[in-house]
């Protein structure tokens, strides 16, 4: 698997080129099982929504999105870090749908995505971080083992592919 890639912070979703391999990777994950808002199997009119939604909030500038390539410059992963706009929450950010291509999982991308995050984060004065994610699910013990803390569970948040209700956990980071 690829060692060497790069993160880039990507302002505008204007290049139909990446956006093609964004979709590509929301759809990779809907369809092994993340907990990312969507149920398998994806329908192509929820990618463009999902992404137009996406492109939407970064011409506003309370969003971030990052993105891993690797050496030829092929799509490995994303993250997203949605900034506070309220004045007692210019401190705090929250980190949204960290995605890595499941043929990419286990090489580091996602740690590599959510350093760049954090480093990201701290030069836009952010030094608190949130985040959710499905109880249970492969993030809990990932995050858990990069640094984050677990501040709680919410019984009932999602449901699933399954048609049951799911538990998510809420964590955070200073940084």
């Amino acid at each position: 698997m690829t060692t060497t890639f790069s993160i880039t912070d990507i302002p505008a979703l204007d290049d139909r080129s990446l956006r093609a391999d964004l979709e590509a990777l929301l759809e990779d994950a809907v369809n092994s099982g993340a907990s990312v808002g969507y149920h398998a199997p994806l329908a192509p009119h929820w990618k463009r929504a999902f992404w137009d939604g996406v492109a939407g909030l970064l011409t506003g500038g309370a969003h971030r999105l990052l993105v891993a390539r690797g050496p030829e410059g092929e799509l490995l992963g994303s993250v997203q870090l949605s900034l506070c706009t309220k004045p007692n929450g210019a401190h705090r950010a929250e980190v949204q749908k960290l995605l890595v291509f499941t043929r990419c999982r286990r090489s580091g991308v996602a740690r590599r995505l959510m350093e760049a995050l954090e480093e990201t984060a701290r030069g836009l004065g952010r030094s608190l971080l949130v985040l959710d994610t499905l109880k249970d699910d492969s993030g809990e013990p990932f995050y858990e083992a990069t640094g984050w803390h677990w501040a709680g569970r919410i019984p009932g948040y999602t449901v699933e592919a399954d048609g049951a209700f799911h538990d998510t956990v809420l964590f955070y980071k200073t940084l």
